[in-house]
């Protein structure tokens, strides 16, 4: 589908689904957005839903200005993906072994590793710039210095919530790696603090939510916070690394005889900044669960523990600053999804899929999330697919 044009205060809202069928609190939300005075373009994708100040689903376009509600908390959150040399063949009838061994040689939830990682042990991981990476931490907030060393344990671990590790088949029925984290609890510890900062500035004193509060170009306040969310979407980047090296290295000893071999890694963000140049003039581009799909540009738009994933190349739309959703995106919330459904559906819902199957990750159930294939057929003119995979192990924090 092509986008709806929604009024705005400030700029028009773009959808890429129907504005009827998104919550009254989300549509809010993109308003209230759009009431900003330095917007200068909102883009809507098909996953959208409520989130804290802005919408999970929205690409928000500023010029001189950042929302760090509109980045969210997971800073860098994002995917990876690689396709392997095995095939369906290869993989054993009980893949119990498989998953364990993944979660052996992954910390999930608030889980981190026994000593950090070192990055020169695993087989093919870049390692150029890692000192000077984990040197940048001497300019980070003084507020979160203290986490230094919990932060350096985390890196590599997959976290909670909707994170999650698995390993899939495609319509070829090749097997690939695919993960999905962000910066951990240094990330998450690092916005919080920005967006208490930013609550206090003169600029966001009235405004018309309070979450919505921005930092100025050219402002000390600016200044910290770029430094920090550059270095947070970095950590995210390399987690990704680590976790994705982590995981080949136990694919190479569960499947030795194979002798394995790896496709290059796809990898984007979908909770970042970037700064990019449309109709003239140089943005700060937030995406807030969405991904950067300029053209020919591969991407990542995951399904639910139970349903398909998509691997794509960008069409390089511009109305939607060159982007696409991030996933199929919440229908209901965790409580709801809690209050609706047992651990029979959720064994129903992930059929044929080893993972999980408890009282814990109910809030995860498929039924949870909208349908990925509607949120596919809406963004057709921001994507084309590549492969689609189905998951056969899913690991959950």
């Amino acid at each position: 589908m092509s986008y709806t044009e929604v009024p705005g205060a400030q700029v028009p809202i773009r959808m890429w689904t129907d504005p009827a069928a998104v919550e009254g609190v989300a549509m809010q939300q993109l308003r209230n957005v759009a009431t900003l005075p330095w917007i200068k373009g909102l883009a809507v994708m098909p996953d959208v839903h409520y989130g804290k100040g802005a919408t999970v689903g929205s690409v928000i376009a500023m010029r001189g200005a950042v929302c760090p509600a509109a980045v969210g908390v997971d800073i860098g959150c994002g995917m990876s993906a690689v396709k392997t040399s095995l095939t369906a063949n290869d993989l054993p009838g009980d893949l119990s072994r498989l998953r364990s061994k993944i979660e052996q040689a992954i910390p999930v939830g608030r889980g981190m590793h026994d000593t950090p990682v070192d990055p020169g042990r695993l087989h093919g991981l870049p390692t150029a710039g890692w000192g000077d990476f984990w040197a940048r931490f001497d300019g980070v907030a003084e507020a979160v210095k203290f986490r230094y060393e919990r932060a350096t344990k985390q890196m590599g671990s997959l976290g909670s919530g909707n994170h999650f590790h698995e390993i899939c088949l495609d319509e070829d029925q090749s097997v690939w790696i695919m993960l999905h984290s962000g910066s951990r609890n240094i990330g998450k510890e690092l916005a919080e603090y920005h967006m208490g900062v930013a609550q206090k500035l003169p600029q966001n004193q009235g405004l018309v939510d309070r979450d919505l509060a921005v930092f100025i170009a050219d402002t000390p306040q600016m200044a910290a916070y770029r430094n920090d969310l550059f270095w947070a979407q970095e950590y995210a980047k390399h987690n990704r690394e680590i976790m994705m090296a982590l995981t080949q290295d136990v694919i190479r000893r569960e499947f030795k005889k194979a002798r394995v071999t790896f496709d290059e890694v796809i990898s984007c963000h979908h909770n970042y900044v970037a700064e990019e140049r449309y109709d003239g003039m140089d943005l700060l581009v937030t995406r807030k669960g969405a991904i950067r799909a300029g053209s020919g540009e591969y991407g990542i738009i995951p399904g639910s523990m139970g349903t398909g994933s998509y691997i794509v190349k960008g069409l390089g739309n511009a109305a939607s600053f060159n982007s696409a959703s991030h996933g199929a995106g919440r229908k209901m919330s965790r409580n709801a999804a809690k209050k609706r459904f047992s651990t029979r559906d959720l064994e129903e819902q992930t059929r044929g899929v080893e993972c999980r199957k408890d009282s814990g990750v109910i809030d995860e159930i498929p039924g949870a999330y909208k349908p990925i294939e509607k949120v596919m057929e809406q963004q057709r003119d921001l994507v084309e697919v590549v492969a689609h995979l189905k998951q056969v192990v899913c690991v959950k924090g």
